[in-house]
């Protein structure tokens, strides 16, 4: 491997800022860094940037919620307090308001969730780049980032890259490193970065899998996968008995997948499922097949004589019971519950499935785990290395979808933009 001379890119006025991370907190923090009067490169270690973003918006891009304010910042859980000021500095509305002024108009879905009128990324993200272009902020694409090369000393940033004919040294005034999680690889969010920052002495949680499906206890049967794999599981009612000792219930729908369980319901439950299964080694998630009915009335409607019909067509008309979630009682209750009107309506209001682990990281919808808030400072500056700052899924928090992970991505870049250009404005152009 070759190594090309270091591309000095300092010039006094106006200072370099060097844009590790083509993805929307990454590109956010490009366009307030330009706006701000600095030369912006941003790099990326994928052919073109925003990959992952374009992937996000293939069935309809879900930019964030139209839910209260309050609402909103409730999904975020345990880190709400650290990124509340950051997202009511740039929430929904104003996200909205920003896709508006690149020509995009946004609407209300019936589930609350917004999305551009044309339901896809690719329009905003071409209008975005052309923005970012005429604001003249550079992109490098094939540049996958190694760390530096040289120890900290003051502010000067030596950067390495990995591109096709070798390696590449450039310098730079400071830099924002929006790396992305662990979700994904093969967009670019392969997590590479961990072990350098873990050199530095920063305090990185490992990184886990958020918004994923789940494995059930001795999987399917082969009957039950052959015929509704893939198939959707409506309107029920998830409920888990979690470690932290609270009752975590969400209504929805999920899908059975080739080993367990997936879809919105399980991704909204995720983060209480998979730390349950991390202290418990398994977690029992019950489901209520029936939302719209009581135990009580289920347990008399199916003491009802069935006479000759079969026990399909009696849990049909007396409970509403058909389909997958008649196929999903008898792959989880044992044969002599059918026998029993009370057992068979305690089953359907409460359906047992037994989850032993999450699906991979790579094929998480987003990842937990990142670079500890008590790693940076209140500007999102890395306390161990000055004049590094860090934005978006690098951050140590998760959320559910329904575009509140898009709207953090969003927030945290132009957070870290905002205190990047004001720890830049106060640090000397010679001080490396």
């Amino acid at each position: 491997m070759t190594t090309r001379s270091v591309t000095a890119i300092r010039p006094h006025l106006p200072r370099h800022v060097a844009v590790i991370g083509g993805g929307p907190a990454g590109l956010m923090a490009a366009e307030a860094l330009a706006a701000a009067g600095m030369a912006v490169t941003v790099f990326d270690a994928m052919p073109s940037v925003g990959r992952k973003f374009l992937l996000a918006g293939r069935g309809g891009l879900n930019l964030t919620h139209g839910e209260a304010l309050d609402t909103f910042l409730s999904r975020y859980g345990a880190r709400r307090g650290v990124l509340e000021p950051m997202i009511r500095a740039f929430g929904p509305q104003a996200l909205r308001d920003w896709a508006h002024g690149l020509g995009v108009e946004t609407f209300v879905g019936s589930s609350g969730r917004v999305f551009p009128q044309e339901m896809k990324a690719a329009p905003l993200l071409r209008a975005w780049l052309a923005r970012l272009r005429s604001a003249g902020v550079h992109f490098e694409v094939r540049h996958r980032w190694l760390g530096w090369a040289d120890e900290p000393a003051g502010t000067r940033q030596l950067l390495r890259f990995s591109i096709p004919d070798g390696e590449r040294r450039v310098e730079a005034d400071a830099v924002l490193l929006a790396l992305g999680g662990g979700s994904w690889a093969k967009f670019g969010s392969d997590g590479a970065w961990v072990p350098c920052l873990r050199a530095l002495g920063v305090e990185v949680a490992e990184l886990q899998p958020a918004n994923c499906g789940f494995d059930v206890a001795a999987g399917w049967s082969t009957h039950f996968l052959t015929r509704f794999k893939g198939q959707p599981l409506k309107n029920v009612v998830g409920r888990l008995a979690a470690t932290d000792g609270q009752c975590h219930e969400r209504a929805g729908e999920c899908l059975v997948s080739a080993t367990g369980i997936e879809g919105g319901l399980i991704y909204a439950l995720s983060t209480a499922l998979r730390d349950t299964i991390s202290a418990r080694c398994q977690a029992t998630l019950e489901l209520d097949l029936a939302p719209g009915r009581s135990q009580q009335r289920l347990a008399a409607e199916l003491a009802r004589p069935r006479g000759s019909r079969s026990m399909a067509s009696h849990l049909q008309g007396q409970a509403g019971i058909k389909g997958i979630k008649a196929a999903l009682l008898r792959e989880c209750l044992p044969q002599d519950a059918f026998d029993s009107p009370a057992r068979l309506a305690a089953g359907i209001k409460s359906l047992p499935l037994t989850l032993t682990a999450a699906r991979p990281l790579d094929e998480a919808i987003s990842s937990a785990g990142g670079v500890r808030f008590e790693a940076v400072d209140d500007r999102l500056m890395l306390r161990a290395r000055p004049g590094v700052f860090v934005a978006g899924e690098m951050l140590d928090w998760e959320a559910p979808t329904g575009g509140y992970l898009l709207t953090a991505c969003f927030a945290t870049g132009l957070a870290a933009a905002r205190g990047l250009a004001d720890w830049i404005v106060q640090t000397p152009a010679d001080t490396a």
